[in-house]
Order: structure tokens, then C-alpha cells, then sequence
């Protein structure tokens, strides 16, 4: 099997999903970066394979930066680099044999370059709409293992149990 790389494209992804478009509007944009790692970290536990976030410099201008932060390789690109660019030189690079490059942007420009070159593109609304469907997902399974926990529980046996209802129901034959 294929190893899975999802590289997202940062400010796509802020500019998209409502509430991180939101914080940036109001000038929060060092909070929306925060909140968008932080949400991918928790998809992170649940994706298999490698998360990349590239972030352009046009918005933090004299940062070339790389780092690991919540198990997410996290990217500033050279002030010099669009993310764009970046995001298409590294999934051509990525995308071998062994890999299988998934480029998370709404930049239509982008996806096809990507596309073209081989790795499967999605729309940032669209991991959104992935993102929200996994919590509510975990959310119904968290709820499903709560209610059975709390379930009384039964000093019987599954086979007593059937012997117990048969018995019950050859007495109520019974005038």
C-alpha cells in the first residue's frame, strides 16, 4: 500500500473554512494558523500517513522556515516562493512509486498543475466537510460506547438467559 501525503495549502485553507476566514478577517491570522494545526492535528490521529502545511511568506514576510509541530511537518516558504509553487515542486517531488500525493487547495491553477502531475487534488472545503464528518462520527461512537457502558449489567449468561425465557414461557402456557 501506498504511503499517504496530504500537503495542505495554509492560507487557501484559512481563506475557505469559515471559522478561520473569520479570524482573519478581523486580523487574527497568527490564531487562525494556530487553530488550523491544530485541527489537522487531530485529524492527523486519524489519517494514515504524512500531514504537510505550507504556509507562503507573502503574509509573514523573512521567515524560510520548517518544523514538526502536533506530529504535522509545518512549512513557511522562502520569502521569494509562493505557496503555490512550493506546494506544486514538492508534490512532484513526493509523488512516487511508494507515495500517493494528495494536495488539499481551491486554487483551480494549482489543481491542475498538480492533477497533471499525478496527485489527487481536493478542494479545502471539501477536507472541511471530511473534517466535520469525522467529529460527528466520533462523536455518535463516543455516545454508542458511553450509553453501553452504562447499560446495567447482567450476572447471567447468555445461554441462562434463553433457559430463564423459555422456562418464563412454557409457565405462562401453563393455566
Amino acid at each position: 500500500m501506498k504511503k499517504q501525503i496530504l500537503i495542505v495549502d495554509g492560507y487557501n485553507v484559512i481563506g475557505t473554512w469559515p471559522q478561520l476566514k473569520k479570524l482573519k478577517s478581523q486580523d487574527h491570522l497568527e490564531d487562525a494558523r494556530d487553530q488550523l494545526l491544530a485541527i489537522l492535528a487531530n485529524y492527523r490521529k486519524f489519517f494514515e500517513g504524512q500531514i504537510i502545511v505550507v504556509f507562503d511568506a507573502m503574509y509573514v514576510p523573512g521567515i524560510k522556515e520548517h518544523f514538526n509541530k502536533w506530529d504535522l511537518d509545518v512549512i513557511f516558504t522562502p520569502e521569494d516562493m509562493t505557496a503555490d509553487t512550493y506546494i506544486q515542486n514538492l508534490s512532484e517531488k513526493l509523488n512516487t512509486i511508494t507515495n500517493q500525493v494528495t494536495v488539499v487547495t481551491s486554487d483551480q491553477a494549482v489543481q491542475w498543475t498538480i492533477f497533471s502531475r499525478g496527485a489527487i487534488r481536493i478542494p479545502s472545503y471539501e477536507l472541511y466537510r471530511r473534517i466535520q464528518e469525522m467529529k460527528r462520527e466520533l462523536n455518535l461512537e463516543s455516545k454508542e460506547h458511553h450509553d453501553r457502558s452504562i447499560q446495567r449489567t447482567t450476572p447471567w449468561r447468555d445461554d441462562q438467559l434463553e433457559e430463564l425465557a423459555r422456562l418464563r414461557d412454557e409457565l405462562s402456557k401453563k393455566p
